[in-house]
């Protein structure tokens, strides 16, 4: 498939340049149809709102609210109500507003504090929020503050008003590709090789967004499910690119053609980012075991983009590199290919598995060794720190996001408190005690008693059903309104005989967050159990997945740490520009463990993909894990790096909770890449030694075979030698020799030449030592051979080695000037 999109790129360029247009022209011409079906079966507060459903059927539009504040004197006052009435008229004869409630009116006096200084009117339009224009919202705003004068204060709350606070859409995505855009460059050094990421990211988020949009016409797809969408497929989309266009342009480096070098690009780093792009799916499917329906919206949402993004990265990549050629390489690389002439594709270095660099550099090199001298030394400090950032969440309080959490400069926060001051805390979250008939007085006397209540207002029954409307004394998001609901639930509504239900906003919240609660273990067992299964059939290892589950788990309580303290404990809300503190957002904590372990899954299979190929060519564990860290650390941390960009810029999007979803997903991909990827799991397997790699012999027989990816030698050595997939002298495969070349001082020899031939000369294999002086080469079948190394400014070394079925060890010390011939 590799090869015939290369061979075919512009025919491949215009069929995804046709569907990205076809999907988004279709999306243009069907509009919005995004459906905020949010259902809580079998709680109390689902029950009241069926009630007042059936009680209050005319109540379909979104009601918003202007409030205003007298700086002296009285609202009543002929100076206020001159400039007030004549606004709230003209809003009112707005086309697409059906009604403005105002407290001028006979019934009004409610919507006047009590000392006369601030009041509000109601503003009911024809739609809900989602479906209100902008551009009515907007003259809504605009005809409100207009009133506003010294010493009178307007302002305006609500959903529909929230939407015009909003930066303008795609500001966010945009810085996010950006930052990526720099990440890329410095990686790479090429202006096209920087591009090549962000464009297949461009097309795989475009068509999803767009394929997301129609598939809202035929099922009940949120608008969160697109927000989501798009913040998980510029990750991916970026980061699986970047892993294969990393892998293309150091087979380029070895001289082979840009064409050979692309197909097996794909044909490796390919199918790990089929099997990554699948273990996001799955976590993300994991959602349904919470019977949420509303996330299956997201699910469906988030899932096409990261399939569509897969999907880019896997046939569009291919065509483009076909375009560039040697462009991918910087300038300074591309002369590099031709001088070394066909013999270069004699001498590549050793083969390796998941996304890694041409060679691993010094740093990751001296990283990788020291992690392998102090495992013990670096686990604790790895533990002790993911411990510290995982304290506070001990004290989580989940809840819903409001306008108590909107930055002090916006009207709807302003709007907010100025209902505070004047009408109470609670008045921006009212309760709703809701009775299937008529309300007995013994019910209204025991609510209006109870401790926490600060005021009772009985409705006339309405369709057979009475509300009794509880304003509480604290605000909705204080833990003594939730105590409340349930002493009005528990106690209250039980001691006065009555059957009645709890409901409202601040209701529906707190049944949610009990909701996630109680369904969290089953949906963290689910999404751990299958990242189980797919890593032992990868890795044909109990430990491995066993490793994975326990630092996904770690990773996800310090993210969650880091959020409980920047967003309920306000650690750092000012300098982001969030506004004020609160509880974490109730849907949180499912989302956010979705898309962490499917992107933890990723980093893992990439890490331990290359510790495995080494394992299985030396046996050797403490080679492999050293070996796995030195090669694949650079890319994965350049890609981890990309993702927290990506995620950050979220908190330019204006929507709190998307904010709050960015900080906890970067935190959480920082936490995972630069601690437990780089420093924990190597030092963890490093003291494991060989059980990492240990499964049960009927296991081992029952389990299916599943290559993440096939050995690139396969692609790439035609020559005499070259190894089976399953090398390390079992069942009668090749051996190997391996070792390190090292100078009389210790120390390491990089880009030695190292060869192993027959007695009588003849090349089996050849391969150039590593940053850490490691090497490995195969050999056909048990024997003596003569094994070569050559190294600038060092002279040569030869020997004779004698390999039974079992891998070798034998390292070659250089010395400069000397040459050591054998016959």
């Amino acid at each position: 498939m590799a090869r015939w999109c290369y061979r075919h790129r512009l025919v491949v360029l215009l069929l995804w340049v046709g569907a990205l247009l076809g999907l988004g022209v279709s999306a243009s011409s069907a509009g919005t149809n995004y459906a905020e079906v949010f259902s809580l079966p079998d709680t109390d507060s689902k029950r009241a709102y069926d009630l007042m459903e059936r009680a209050f059927p005319d109540r379909a539009g979104d009601t918003d609210t202007v409030v205003w504040k007298a700086g002296e004197g009285s609202v009543r006052d002929d100076a206020v109500r001159s400039r007030i009435e004549p606004a709230l008229a003209e809003i009112g004869r707005m086309d697409g507003v059906g009604d403005v409630t105002g407290p001028y009116g006979e019934r009004g006096a409610a919507q006047i504090s009590e000392d006369g200084r601030i009041a509000y009117a109601q503003v009911t339009f024809a739609e809900q929020a989602d479906a209100v224009p902008k551009e009515l919202v907007r003259d809504v705003v605009d005809t409100a503050r207009g009133a506003a004068r010294d010493g009178l204060q307007v302002e305006l709350g609500g959903q529909a008003i929230t939407r015009v606070q909003e930066p303008p859409t795609g500001t966010a995505e945009l810085v996010g590709i950006l930052a990526a855009a720099v990440v890329l460059f410095v990686a790479f050094g090429s202006l096209f090789a920087m591009l090549l990421p962000i464009v297949v990211a461009v097309f795989g988020v475009g068509t999803g967004m767009f394929g997301t949009q129609l598939m809202g016409h035929v099922t009940d797809v949120p608008e969160l499910a697109s927000l989501l969408a798009t913040l998980i497929g510029l990750g991916v989309g970026i980061d699986y690119a970047l892993f294969i266009v990393t892998r293309h342009r150091r087979g380029i480096l070895r001289g082979a053609d840009p064409e050979e070098a692309a197909v097996t690009a794909l044909d490796t780093s390919g199918r790990a980012v089929l099997f990554a792009g699948g273990t996001v799916c799955i976590a993300l499917a994991g959602m349904l075991v919470t019977n949420l329906r509303f996330l299956d919206g997201v699910v469906i949402g988030t899932s096409l983009t990261v399939v569509l993004s897969v999907l880019a990265a896997v046939t569009l990549l291919p065509a483009l590199l076909g375009l560039l050629g040697h462009r991918v390489l910087s300038r300074r690389q591309r002369p590099a290919p031709a001088a070394r002439g066909p013999q270069a594709r004699e001498a590549p270095a050793p083969a390796a598995r998941g996304p890694q660099a041409r060679e691993a550099s010094g740093l990751a090199a001296r990283w990788s060794a020291t992690v392998e001298r102090r495992p013990r030394s670096v686990a604790v400090l790895a533990v002790v720190l993911m411990a510290a950032l995982a304290l506070p969440l001990l004290s989580l309080r989940l809840g819903t996001v409001d306008q108590d959490n909107d930055d002090a400069s916006l009207t709807t926060r302003q709007a907010y408190d100025l209902l505070a001051e004047g009408f109470g805390p609670g008045f921006n979250g009212p309760l709703q005690v809701v009775v299937d008939g008529e309300a007995s007085d013994a019910l209204v006397t025991a609510v209006r008693e109870t401790e926490g209540v600060a005021r009772v207002a009985a409705v006339p029954p309405a369709n057979g059903v009475s509300v009794i409307q509880v304003i509480p004394e604290t605000s909705p998001q204080d833990v003594e309104t939730d105590r409340l609901i349930d002493t009005l639930r528990e106690e209250v509504i039980p001691g006065a005989g009555a059957e009645a239900h709890v409901g409202g906003v601040t209701a529906v919240s707190k049944d949610f967050a009990s909701v996630t609660g109680d369904r969290l273990p089953l949906f963290i067992a689910t999404i751990i159990g299958l990242g189980f299964l797919l890593l032992l059939l990868a890795f044909r290892s109990v430990v491995v997945p066993l490793t994975a589950a326990v630092m996904n788990l770690l990773a996800a309580a310090a993210s969650f740490g880091v959020l409980v303290a920047v967003f309920q404990w306000g650690i750092g809300l000012d300098v982001l520009g969030l506004g004020q503190e609160g509880p974490i957002a109730s849907f949180l904590p499912i989302i956010m463990l979705s898309l962490l372990f499917g992107l933890s899954m990723d980093y893992q299979v990439f890490l331990v993909s290359r510790m495995h190929e080494e394992w299985v060519h030396t046996r050797d564990n403490a080679r492999a894990v050293r070996v796995g860290l030195a090669e694949t650390s650079r890319v994965i941390n350049s890609a981890a790096l990309i993702m927290v960009c990506v995620f950050l810029a979220f908190v330019l999007s204006g929507d709190y909770g998307a904010a709050m979803a960015g900080v906890g997903l970067a935190a959480a991909v920082a936490l995972d890449a630069f601690i437990l990827r780089t420093a924990l799991v190597p030092a963890v397997m490093h003291l494991l030694g060989r059980s990492n790699w240990w499964l049960p012999a009927g296991l081992d027989k029952r389990l299916p075979h599943l290559a993440v990816e096939p050995r690139e030698d396969t692609a790439s050595r035609p020559a005499a030698g070259t190894p089976s997939p399953d090398p390390g002298g079992r069942d009668g495969s090749p051996s190997v020799v391996h070792g390190f070349v090292r100078t009389a001082d210790g120390e390491p020899v990089e880009g030695a030449d190292v060869a192993l031939m027959t007695p009588g000369g003849r090349r089996l294999d050849r391969v150039v030592s590593l940053a850490d002086g490691a090497y490995i080469v195969s050999v056909p079948a048990p024997g003596t051979y003569l094994l070569a190394a050559t190294a600038t400014r060092y002279g040569a070394r030869a020997a004779h080695v004698t390999v039974t079925e079992d891998p070798l060890v034998h390292d070659v010390e250089l010395t400069p000037g000397e040459v050591d011939a054998v016959n």
